[in-house]
Parts: structure tokens; C-alpha cells; sequence
């Protein structure tokens, strides 16, 4: 198993990483992006099991979606077939970020999303907007916006796709596909291109 993980997550969480990855035997495989996901577990063929883990992830989203992914593995050991997501796996994943809460690896502003997101984890830490933005440090990709950030009416591509910015409904934005002439809705935290 190399160390290449250690550049991508906090200093301070290395020991309880290294640990967690001597105790449950698994590759961890750190990928380029993907669209859908932040990272996977499984099972493979030969018996082994695999983690993996986006490369375009900061040091405190990469943490996250390691322990969530060693959480999918643990439960799998313990439980055998579960939910995913289901009440094992939520309790099994709180249980192992517990020594990751602390000001020393996340930064104090992150903590209390963190900690309010962990009450009841989701599969995405996406759907918790809060959560996803204070993880980005509110910022966006380069070249790309939060849809939060851009004026009503703007022209906006988002997985090739354009379309209008329209108000906001409690906690999504109701945006109409140019193309099919469709409103669909996007969480605040989603990040798109612009158009001119």
C-alpha cells in the first residue's frame, strides 16, 4: 500500500487514516474525476476490496469521502448485504469520524456543518448544501460558479446543457432547459458555467 494518500488529506489525520487502512484490509486507488461520484467501494473478484477516491477533491472533501467509503467496507464486514446508506452503515461511518472532528484537522468554520450533517449522513454530502459548500471553502471550481452566485435570468451550462436561472424555491433554484422548454431544480451548491 503506498502513502500517496497522505497528500491529499490533512497532516493531522494521517495516523487515524493509516490506522483505519491496517486495520481493514483493502487497495485504495486514488482516481481521476468522476461526474458522478466522489468515490466507490468494492468487492472484487479475487475476494479483495477496493477503495476509491477522486484526485480533484480538497484535503477535507477527500478525508470525508475515505471514511465514508472504509464505512461502506466496515459495514460489508460486519453486516455482510445492507442498505448502503442504510442505519449500519450511518452508524458505522459516525462511529469512525469521530476522531476526524477536531479543530486540528477541520478547520473550526467546517466543524459545525460537519458535525449537524453526521446527526443523519446522506450517500452525497452534495445534498447538504452547507455542508458542501463550507467543504469547498466557497469556492468554486476555476472558470465555474456556484448557481447561487449568478443573476436571475442568466444563461448557464451545466453538463452541456444550457439554461435560464429562474427564483428560487426554499433551497433550489427552478431552472428552464432551453432546450425542452422543462423546469428542473438545482440545489445552490451546484456548480456551472456561465455563458456570455
Amino acid at each position: 500500500m503506498s502513502n500517496s494518500y497522505q497528500n491529499y488529506i490533512p497532516q493531522k489525520a494521517i495516523p487515524f487514516v493509516q490506522f483505519l487502512i491496517d486495520k481493514h484490509s483493502f487497495d485504495l486507488i486514488i482516481v481521476n474525476q468522476r461526474q458522478t461520484k466522489h468515490g466507490d467501494f468494492r468487492k472484487l473478484p479475487n475476494g479483495k476490496f477496493q477503495i476509491t477516491v477522486n484526485n480533484n477533491l480538497n484535503k477535507y472533501q477527500f478525508l470525508l469521502t475515505l471514511v465514508h467509503e472504509i464505512a461502506h467496507h466496515v459495514t460489508h464486514q460486519k453486516f455482510g448485504r445492507v442498505q448502503p446508506h442504510g442505519k449500519e452503515w450511518k452508524t458505522v461511518f459516525q462511529h469512525l469520524m469521530l476522531p476526524f472532528i477536531t479543530p486540528d484537522i477541520y478547520p473550526i468554520t467546517m466543524l459545525s456543518h460537519l458535525a449537524n450533517y453526521l446527526k443523519n449522513p446522506k450517500a452525497s454530502t452534495d445534498s447538504d448544501v452547507n455542508l458542501s459548500l463550507a467543504l469547498r471553502e466557497n469556492k468554486s471550481e476555476i472558470g465555474k460558479h456556484f448557481i447561487f452566485e449568478i443573476p436571475t435570468g442568466s444563461l448557464f451550462s451545466f453538463k452541456n446543457t444550457v439554461y435560464k436561472r429562474g427564483n428560487k424555491r426554499r433551497t433550489r433554484f427552478e431552472c428552464l432547459n432551453m432546450s425542452n422548454k422543462k423546469v428542473y431544480l438545482f440545489n445552490q451548491n451546484v456548480e456551472i458555467e456561465l455563458l456570455k
